[in-house]
Formats: structure tokens, sequence, C-alpha cells
């Protein structure tokens, strides 16, 4: 995808280190950062440097490397290993990238661990780059249905940030956008402001605005009576764990879209690879919510008239805040889930039949 007319992709490997785009900087600077070792990788992941599941995967793989690079010495690699995956823990992807190096590095001699380490990474890049080019294609059949039906510009509600930004390309729940916008389709995009990292403002809306794609940016409880007034005819968003069942866990206030949608019979479509389904949990409760620092509520981050970035607080100084990072939806009020071999069912045997 494009930033300022060149094309770019989240994260690549180029002279021995692993380049970044800091995403703590946007919308209002654009910043190439380098990781030079596994602890730089760590804090980018935990920092949100990089955040959006399948890259927080691709970072980790990357991270690996960046281990294998410092010390090939299998102790420090399981160390690295680890602790990457301690670093943000609701995300599946990053502990399924993880163990798939550690997998393909097994019993490998020192000599090859490096490139050995250094393909398989650019593998689980590649590889998400297509499975989130291919969820597009699939998504693009939903959107074509609902214009062909209206014959009007299409309007989707997101949430978050499920663009190219949050994987290695295209996106997951913008991927059908961005192949419906190629097609010619007329698409227009409500953009959930989604506090506390006002993610949607600050990344999706700036990436659509790079792709000139049509959005608007609303803050997050004005969804509902959009609906109402029957101004959106679908959702998409992107998910950092979907259960086997169909339940999906995403950035917090997905559930209350969801249900505002299942109000309003608006379809509820979430998005996602393969490497984002987690197939040994079965109860949601188990999944585990991160809860972050509560500063993210208490402080915002913007510009000032002096083109300076600033920090303040906006909470009374003696108030306390909490800040829960996700919540999960019920598989029932998801109309279907969109993956890279197709839509299914968000259920059991939906999923079952799709990933034979």
């Amino acid at each position: 995808m494009r930033i300022e007319g060149k094309e770019y992709r989240t994260i690549w490997f180029e002279n021995n280190v692993v380049k970044i785009i800091d995403q703590t900087k946007l919308p209002h600077q654009f910043i190439i950062k380098e990781l030079r070792t596994v602890d730089d990788a760590i804090n980018a992941i935990k920092i949100m440097e990089v955040r959006g599941a399948p890259l927080i995967g691709g970072t980790a793989a990357y991270g690996l490397t960046l281990a294998v690079q410092e010390n090939n010495d299998p102790e420090f690699i399981k160390k690295s290993a680890k602790e990457l995956i301690q670093s943000r823990p609701t995300a599946i992807n990053l502990k399924w990238a993880v163990d798939r190096m550690i997998k393909k590095l097994a019993g490998i001699n020192s000599k090859q661990i490096l490139s050995i380490a250094l393909n398989e990474a650019k593998e689980i890049c590649d590889e998400d780059e297509k499975f989130c080019e291919n969820i597009g294609i699939n998504g693009l059949k939903i959107i074509e249905k609902i214009y062909n039906k209206k014959k009007d510009t299409v309007n989707i509600l997101t949430h978050c940030n499920a663009g190219w930004l949050a994987t290695i390309n295209w996106g997951t729940a913008t991927s059908p956008i961005y192949h419906a916008h190629k097609k010619g389709i007329p698409v227009h995009v409500w953009v959930d402001e989604t506090r506390p990292r006002n993610q949607g403002a600050n990344l999706t809306s700036y990436e659509l605005n790079e792709e000139e794609v049509p959005n608007t940016i609303i803050a997050d409880n004005t969804g509902g009576i959009l609906m109402q007034r029957g101004e959106v005819d679908m959702c998409i968003v992107g998910t950092d764990r979907t259960l086997s069942n169909g339940d999906v866990c995403n950035k917090i206030g997905t559930y209350l879209k969801a249900l505002a949608a299942y109000d309003n019979n608006v379809p509820f479509y979430v998005a996602l690879p393969s490497s984002t389904i987690d197939w040994e949990i079965k109860d949601s409760k188990e999944i585990p919510i991160e809860e972050r620092n509560s500063e993210e509520l208490s402080h915002v981050e913007g510009v000032d008239q002096n083109n300076q970035v600033k920090k303040v607080l906006i909470y009374p100084y003696k108030s306390k805040a909490m800040n829960l990072a996700f919540d999960v939806t019920p598989a029932k009020y998801v109309t279907g889930l969109i993956t890279e071999k197709g839509t299914c069912e968000a259920s059991t045997q939906g999923l079952k039949d799709l990933f034979k």
C-alpha cells in the first residue's frame, strides 16, 4: 500500500536490521525505525510501535531472527522466544509465529540457522500478505452483492485499525474495501475513532486518505444511531484472536458495535487470516485480556499550533481509570468470518468445513 504515493510494507529486513514504520508517531510524523536486537523487537511490540495481530506475528518472527543474529545459543533463543510471547498476550498470531519459528529452527546447526531463520520470517510475512489479499478478494464479493442491490455508495463501518498498518500489506477488514475501491465500486467508510489510542482516527483514516478512499471519522458511540438511520450497509472488523467456535476477541468496543448491528439487521463481518484462529482455547473466558496503562485513557496526544506533538492530561488529577484493551463478541452476533480460504459461518462447523 502507499504513503505519499510510495509503496511500502509495514516491516522488512535490510542490511542486517529490521525496519518498521513507527506507528506511535502517525499520523503526524512518518518515521522508519530500525530494530537491531531482539529486545528492540520486544519493546516495539510492547509500546505499540507495531500493532495488529498479523504484524505482531511478523515482528516476532523477525525478532527471533535478530536473536539468532545476536547469539545462536539455544538457551538464548529459547529465552528470547518466551519474552516475545509475553510481550503482548492477547493476539494469538504472536505465539503462533514464535512457535513456528522455533519448530523450524529445531536441530539446525549454527552455520545454517541464521539464513533459515531469516527465510522463515520472510515467508511468514509473505504468506500473511497473500492471505490478506485473498481476504480482500473474498470480502469483495459481499460488497459487490450490496452494491448490485443498492446501486449507490456502500457505507461500511470499521472499528480500530485492521488496515494494512496492522498487517504486512492490504489489511484484513480494509482489504475488501481496497479491492472494491480499485474495482470502481463507490465505498465510504465510517471510521470509529477507537478510544483510548484513537487507532481508527490516527491510523485507519490516515491510510484510507493515502489510498483516496472516502471516509469519515466518528466518535465510538455514533455507530448505533447511524445504523438506526440506515446509513450503515455493513460492518467489517478485524480480530486479535478468534476461537474455533466463532467467538471473536478484538479491540474494546467491538462487542457493542456487534450488538448495535444485530439490533438493526446490519451485517457484521470479521476478517481474519487463519493464523488468528485459536484452535485450542474452547471458552472465551480463558482468553488473556490485556489491561494496559491507564495513561492511554487519561492523556491524549496531538499537534499544537506550532506543529509540535504534545501529550496532555484530560482527566481530573485524582481520578482513576481502567483500561481493558479487548472484548469478546459471541459468535451469534457475527454474520460471517472472511478468511483467505473463503467466508464461513462463525461456528465450529463453519470453521471446520473451511479448514479441513
